[in-house]
């Protein structure tokens, strides 16, 4: 594919094995033992994806993500062996895109970060501008923009945003969302939802009152 992914794992066989998997793909991984490495691998270069283990030392993965994300959209998924939904939430909280929880197969890995990729690429989206009020998205380019200026969002924040508007003034469960969004594999929390709507919600504005929480049933976009 030859994306070139930076992951960032204390544990030098696991670091090691994922490595040299993606070479196996044909990809250019970069590798950083800590927190602390891993930022500076990435202030130095420009990446495709980004994988975080959490307990990292120097820096864990929660405040380099905090980092990436007040410059980047780059995708970001955690790698980690927490099993506390609190902890997956801070983590999308701050920005992530997704978790995979040890031990993972490296196949299942591989195809959450190509498919993360490849929508932050606009490969899987098809031509086309989609308008609701000041919200005007561009499927081909994956922009989104609120009254001619460009609004940063991330790969989960994208998809969701242009899942409400492709189903206007149809409420969408939570349920819904999590499958058409994050896949039919997701083991987390529905509560993923509600913070990635929160930080849509927050990058949109006050363009962002068409987006309606519907009590115990899910979320609508109206128009």
């Amino acid at each position: 594919m030859d994306y070139h992914v930076l992951i960032a794992e204390d544990q030098e066989k696991l670091r090691l094995v994922l490595r040299d998997y993606f070479v196996s793909r044909g990809d250019r991984p970069v590798t950083a033992a800590d927190g602390a490495q891993a930022l500076e691998q990435a202030q130095e270069g420009e990446f495709d994806a980004v994988l975080l283990d959490i307990m990292m030392p120097e820096l864990d993965g929660l405040a380099v993500c905090r980092a990436l994300r007040r410059r980047s959209d780059v995708p970001i998924i955690f790698l980690t062996a927490l099993s506390d939904e609190e902890d997956k939430l801070a983590g999308y909280e701050l920005g992530a895109d997704d978790y995979v929880t040890k031990p993972f197969s490296m196949s299942v890995l591989y195809a959450k970060v190509d498919a993360l990729i490849r929508r932050s690429r606009g490969s899987m989206t098809k031509g086309g501008v989609i308008a609701l009020g000041d919200i005007e998205a561009d499927t081909s380019l994956r922009r989104v923009s609120v009254r001619d200026r460009e609004v940063k969002l991330t790969p989960k924040e994208y998809d969701l945003l242009i899942c409400l508007l492709r189903n206007k003034n149809i409420v969408l469960s939570r349920q819904q969302l999590l499958i058409k969004c994050w896949g039919y594999d997701y083991e987390g929390d529905e509560r993923a939802v509600d913070t990635h709507i929160k930080r849509l919600r927050e990058k949109l504005g006050d363009a962002a009152g068409c987006i309606r929480t519907v009590i115990k049933a899910g979320y609508v976009i109206e128009g």
